[in-house]
């Protein structure tokens, strides 16, 4: 058995939004995203289609669609929206693909000082 590992090579973000707390954990549930991902402080939510998983088997390179962040220091497995309305958050800081895609979030924001506050 010939075993590759072949990780991925380029991320682009297509669309970047800082955001509340509440308003990304509302905008997930209500779009049907099953979870957030918890990288060093911040959640993170992604857009990503289908096609994105094509595109990068072929080109090595995987497209993002959008992705909204928020400041978000302490770690819960659970973030609760409203009433019986929950979107569970996975701890990915120990991943290299989320850490670097916070690192170029974070200093995106540092050079582009207009990015909005909410």
């Amino acid at each position: 058995m010939d075993v590759k590992i072949a990780p991925t090579k380029k991320i682009s973000v297509l669309g970047l939004d800082k955001r509340s707390v509440g308003d990304l954990a509302w905008c997930a549930a209500t779009y049907g995203v099953n979870r957030l991902y918890w990288v060093n402080g911040y959640i993170l939510c992604m857009e990503v289609y289908e096609k994105s998983i094509e595109y990068e088997i072929k080109n090595k390179e995987f497209p993002i669609s959008h992705v909204c962040y928020a400041k978000f220091p302490k770690y819960e497995k659970i973030y609760e929206v409203e009433k019986s309305l929950q979107v569970p958050i996975v701890n990915v800081s120990d991943m290299k693909i989320f850490k670097n895609l916070l690192a170029a979030i974070l200093n995106y924001e540092k050079k582009n000082p207009t990015v909005k506050k909410p």
